[in-house]
């Protein structure tokens, strides 16, 4: 029976961390403890259940193993906007779109999260591709959490999440839904259609084979230690066909790891 406060031990947080690390290549750093008891705390909760001894113990046994998911899902922080990062999509409307002449176009957004990014690279396509309709597009759209897939697949968004969407892209692509005064949006079938979310551990085996033009893993890899950055690059570059595109978050860049890309400009880069 949950009972309130309760303490992290430290050899308790050192489990979940390496339970962490090694379902999804996260790695809590110390400083990290009050962090992961708050957002643990609301698992115990929702299990009734009295310690974190008695949590960690289940997660560890067998029958755990969605419960895993579960965690992970309230230990991840899902950051992220409509033309997050802008620069990146003028980059990619002005000197990547030009150069895709053949009619099919893959793009995957690695870290999706609740589906931003990839419903605005695919405004910024049919805004920016003339012969937008003939093409043969589609945007992958994964994340480790379950429900971040979930909203994703909805595409419905309060209008607080729409601040940094241009006006004419919301009168253009949304369509206002509900009741009772709430004022949320659901993107139109347009966009929606060539979106295709998918949860996906970024560590696991990847079923997709590519090749994809252009792959944007954004404020992903600051929560992986340098050697699983490594290891994540290499697999976007085998997946990337040639010419093709990386785009990484402004805080991350390549310069602490070996790599084969070719610098474009600030956390772009090409194959």
């Amino acid at each position: 029976m949950f009972c309130g406060a309760m303490e992290l031990t430290d050899a308790q947080f050192n489990k979940v961390k390496d339970l962490i690390y090694r379902e999804c290549g996260i790695c809590l750093k110390s400083g990290k403890e009050a962090l992961v008891r708050a957002r643990l705390t609301k698992r115990l909760r929702a299990l009734r259940m009295g310690s974190f001894g008695e949590y960690i113990n289940y997660l560890e046994n067998e029958g755990g193993q969605l419960e895993l998911t579960s965690m992970i899902d309230v230990m991840t922080t899902n950051k992220t906007s409509f033309f997050r990062e802008i620069d990146h999509f003028h980059f990619l409307r002005d000197s990547v779109l030009p150069k895709l002449r053949s009619r099919k176009i893959r793009l995957w957004s690695a870290g999706c999260s609740s589906g931003e990014e990839p419903f605005t690279l695919g405004m910024v396509l049919s805004e920016s591709l003339s012969d937008f309709e003939r093409r043969d597009v589609l945007i992958l759209a994964t994340d480790l959490s379950t429900d971040m897939v979930k909203q994703t697949k909805s595409a419905v968004y309060s209008e607080e999440k729409l601040t940094t969407l241009p006006k004419s892209l919301l009168n253009r692509y949304f369509v206002k839904i509900g009741s009772n005064g709430s004022k949320s949006y659901q993107l139109s079938p347009t966009i929606r259609k060539m979106v295709r979310p998918a949860k996906l551990n970024l560590m696991g085996s990847w079923p997709m084979k590519g090749p994809f033009d252009v792959i944007f893993c954004r404020n992903v890899m600051i929560y992986f230690d340098v050697q699983t950055q490594a290891k994540l690059v290499n697999r976007f570059w085998d997946l990337l066909g040639p010419g093709g595109y990386l785009f990484v978050g402004h805080s991350e860049g390549l310069s602490s790891i070996q790599h084969k890309f070719q610098y474009q400009q600030p956390a772009v880069y090409k194959k």
